[in-house]
Formats: C-alpha cells, sequence, structure tokens
C-alpha cells in the first residue's frame, strides 16, 4: 500500500535541512510502559543509525491508594537525555496510549497521571455502555472495548476536583511535548486511542464526549505526524537549537511505520509489554461482526488505519521475572525451550492477568482451574506463557484478516519480542506462517523516521521508508517447524 502524507497545517511544516545536506540528526523519545529512552538517529536516503543517548526507567507510585506515573522524574530523565544527545535538528515523543494529564488556566499540571493498571476503572465500562450503546460507540470510534481506555478513565474521574477545574487534556506525549516547546495540542494516533475520537469526521466525538458527562473544552485542535509543534524553549538549556516535531506519538503507530514490509499482504505485532496484533488498512473495519470480536480501528501515519488487536503480549513474563528477582533471562527462556509444547496453556488476556503482583501464583492457579498440569519451575511457567501468547498470537492474525478480507503472506514482529527466538518460532509454528522479526528498535526508528520525512531528507512515502529499514536493520526469519535464517541486510530482500 502507497500512501502520501496529509498536507501540514498551514505555516507549521517543518524547515528542510540546509541545502546541500544528506543527513539529519534527531532525538527520539520513547517511553515505554517499564522503561524510557532517548535515542540519536542520523537519518539520510541510505542511512539509518540509532544511538542510545539514555536509558532509565519508568517505575509507577502508588500513593494514597491510587497508582500515577511519575511523570516529573520522567521529564527530568528525558531532558538529562537530551543534554546527552548533543544537537539535534528535531525532538520526537511517542509513548503508550490511553493515560492523560490535566493542565489548569495557567498551564500547570494539576496532578501526576493516573496508571492506567489502576483500579478506578473497574465497572464503569459496563455503566458507560449502557448509557451509550456499545453499537453506537464502535461505529463512532472503532475502538475495541478495554476498561482503560480514556473514556471510561475520564467517566471514573467525574467526581474528581481536577477535572472540575481543569482546562486542557493532554496524552503523555502531547503533555511532554508541551513542557518541550510550550505549545497546546493532540495528536492524531493517540487521540485516535482514546474511544473519544470520531473515525468519521477525523476529529472529536464532541457529541458523545459531552454525553459522557465530559467537558468538551477539554481537547485541544489535533494535529498530524510530521508537524512542527515549535522550537524547544530556551529555559530548558537543550543543545542546539531543536525543534519539537509530531510524529506518530502512540508509540505503536511509529512501530508500525518501521515494519520492513514490502508490500501490503502483511499482518505486524508489535510486541513487548502488549503485543499489538494487526494489519494497515486504507479505512476502517467497522462491521457488527468486528465490534463483537473486539477488534480497533487507530489512526496510523499517513491517515492509514491499525485494525488490530491488543493481546496481553510479555506483561505476564516481565512480572514473573520481577518476582523472581530478574533471574537471567536467556537462560531461562534455553530452559523454558526444552520443557514440553503446550503442556499448559492459559488465556493470556484473561483480565485476572491485568494487575500487577504475583504472576507466576496467577499462572498456576489458571491452570489449575482449567484442570491442566501446574507449572512446577520457572522455566515451566515461562513455557506456559510463552506457548499461551504464542496461540493468542495465531488468533488474533487469523481474525484481523477474516474479518477485514485481506490474506497476509508473513507475520513481522517488531519491538523488544523480536529478541525472544523463542517466541518468535512458536508464532511462526503457530501461524503457519513465516515470521520476520525486527527490528527490535523499530518504535525509535519510526520516529524519527517521521522526523527525517520532515526534514525533507528521506522519501514522501511509507514504502520509502520501510525500503530504508529493509535495507539498513538486521530482520530475522523463521520458517514454521523450522529454525531461523539471520542474513546481513545489505543482501536481505525479503518480499512479502
Amino acid at each position: 500500500m502507497t500512501t502520501t502524507p496529509p498536507p501540514a497545517d498551514p505555516g507549521t511544516a517543518v524547515a528542510p535541512v540546509p541545502r546541500g545536506a544528506r543527513e539529519v540528526t534527531v532525538a527520539a523519545v520513547d517511553l515505554g510502559a517499564s522503561s524510557g529512552r532517548v535515542v540519536v538517529g542520523q537519518v539520510g536516503r541510505d542511512a539509518l543509525r540509532l544511538t542510545v543517548a539514555h536509558r532509565f526507567a519508568n517505575e509507577p507510585v502508588r500513593a494514597g491508594g491510587t497508582l500515577h506515573w511519575d511523570i516529573l522524574a520522567l521529564f527530568r530523565e528525558i531532558l538529562a537525555g537530551l543534554r546527552t544527545a548533543g544537537p539535534v535538528t528535531s525532538i520526537g515523543v511517542d509513548s503508550w496510549a490511553v493515560d492523560y494529564g490535566l493542565l489548569d488556566t495557567s498551564g500547570a499540571l494539576l496532578g501526576n497521571p493516573v496508571h492506567y493498571r489502576d483500579g478506578r476503572t473497574e465497572g464503569v465500562l459496563e455503566r458507560v455502555t449502557r448509557r451509550l450503546g456499545a453499537e453506537r460507540l464502535y461505529a463512532t470510534t472503532g475502538l475495541q472495548q478495554l476498561p482503560f481506555n480514556t473514556l471510561y478513565q475520564l467517566v471514573a474521574a467525574a467526581a474528581a476536583p481536577q477535572l472540575a477545574v481543569a482546562h486542557r487534556l493532554l496524552m503523555i506525549p502531547d503533555l511532554i511535548a508541551y513542557w518541550l516547546s510550550g505549545q497546546i495540542g493532540a495528536e492524531v494516533t493517540n487521540a485516535s486511542t482514546t474511544q473519544l475520537y470520531d473515525l468519521h469526521a477525523r476529529t472529536w466525538a464532541t457529541g458523545l464526549i459531552a454525553e459522557a458527562g465530559i467537558p468538551t473544552h477539554l481537547f485541544p485542535p489535533l494535529r498530524e505526524p510530521g508537524t512542527r509543534i515549535g522550537p524547544a524553549l530556551p529555559e530548558l538549556e537543550l543543545p542546539g537549537t531543536p525543534g519539537v516535531v509530531a510524529v506518530g506519538s502512540h508509540d505503536t503507530a511509529s512501530a508500525v511505520v518501521a515494519v520492513p514490509a514490502a508490500g501490503e499482504h502483511f499482518a505486524y505485532i508489535s510486541c513487548g509489554t502488549w503485543s499489538l496484533v494487526g494489519l494497515e488498512l486504507d479505512r476502517p473495519v467497522l462491521t457488527e461482526a468486528s465490534r463483537r470480536a473486539n477488534v480497533t480501528n487507530e489512526v496510523g501515519v499517513d491517515g492509514t488505519i491499525r485494525y488490530l488487536r491488543n493481546v496481553m503480549g510479555l506483561w505476564p513474563l516481565q512480572e514473573s521475572l520481577r518476582g523472581w528477582g530478574e533471574p537471567d533471562l536467556p537462560r531461562l527462556l534455553a530452559a523454558a525451550a526444552r520443557e514440553p509444547a503446550f503442556r499448559s496453556v492459559v488465556d493470556i488476556d484473561d483480565p485476572s492477568f491485568l494487575p500487577p503482583g504475583d504472576m507466576p501464583d496467577r499462572i498456576t492457579e489458571a491452570c489449575r482451574r482449567a484442570d491442566q498440569p501446574v507449572p512446577q519451575s520457572p522455566a515451566a511457567v515461562v513455557r506456559c506463557i510463552i506457548d499461551s501468547l504464542a496461540l493468542a498470537h495465531r488468533r488474533a492474525v487469523r481474525q484481523v484478516q477474516e474479518l477485514s478480507g485481506r490474506h497476509v503472506d508473513a507475520v513481522h514482529i517488531v519491538g523488544g519480542g523480536a529478541r525472544n527466538a523463542l517466541l518468535c518460532q512458536l508464532t511462526a509454528d503457530a501461524c503457519g506462517l513465516p515470521v520476520l522479526a525486527g527490528p527490535v528498535e523499530a518504535t525509535a526508528i519510526g520516529n524519527v523516521l517521521v522526523q527525517a520525512r520532515a526534514a525533507g531528507v528521506v522519501g514522501d512515502d511509507l514504502a520509502a521508508l520501510r525500503r530504508l529499514v529493509r535495507d539498513t536493520q538486521q530482520i530475522v526469519r523463521y520458517e514454521p517447524g523450522g529454525g531461523s535464517v539471520a542474513a546481513p541486510a545489505a543482501d536481505r530482500r525479503v518480499e512479502v
């Protein structure tokens, strides 16, 4: 599929780099649910190099019975990373979806953003759905029903004093961009994850917002990826004079830009804490069958649609490792590979696995309830998790094909899960399709590519950006029932 980017608002396009420049150096602020980093990208028509300037933990804080993001600590680390990065042309910010901060009329943050894993939304989804109608919600927003969607978080916060005095709502990457530039706005790929965005009008769903009892004035003007937000504030004392540029600020939107596919018949799995399993389409799928299957339609870069399922991903493994005191993961995965296949499997999407804490106990209890053999060692628990996740990948890949009418010839796994050879091989086996694993740093790559395109040093469409990824990044191919094959980037030509 070849698409062209929508025009930026008048006067907001990023100025090209100086005449004759062949490369641009930009910084990607990439925030994940458990860690963040600042990555420097050097990008030209035939070059794509990444250097991690700074990594830092993203550790939520429970206070007063509520789980919060420590957003000020994150911003401190972001500034430290940008200063370490040195002079760059621009900065782009991406993060997870659904969470937000509230500003008062002076632009001050009214409180630390609440973590989507907090329990405040319990029962809210059902209450809102009864009021607004599941069919109407899906027909308007195209979003799957998840208890932590921004819509339900805001309804849950209706009685909070902060909401009563709030002037603006900013999603997490928009909040960071505001602190960097002083400019308020909402980037569309993240806005589309809120269940408050109208897929047809391509704007905020103000009627739905009002009927949900949420003040409509909270929602700022929307902006497209590639839009120049403004220069970084001088008081931040960042090296050089970088601009701040809107990218695909939902991390999955950036990751999908970096999927190294050479055609349209591919599925992607952006695999980290969550596995986002889906297709890239030209238009949303809003059928009743799609709604009942709880498949989501989110906006991608260049007006594409990310038609996908949220699968629990590597969160159960991450929480298990934390509970075990962070043992050596490669050794544990090697031991898991020697465990019997599919001896015990669970529904990895069961809501009981969503909260933090005691994950191995919950895994073994789920096996016990299902009258399956109970894993007796950490390696057996890991094998249960990986087997269960591979089967969930298969279900999602088959489902999005069936509901969209689009067949796929290969599955691309990008993100941290691309490092997990056992998961990649089992996903290939389960799907009966080749799996192309990599790039691991897909989110940061997509972030820097959108910035580089805005600066005029790389091609105009997604096909050109993906060609650059294929030609410069390491990709490992896993065949169903077989091993893996890795080739030097310059020699690899994967047609999918």
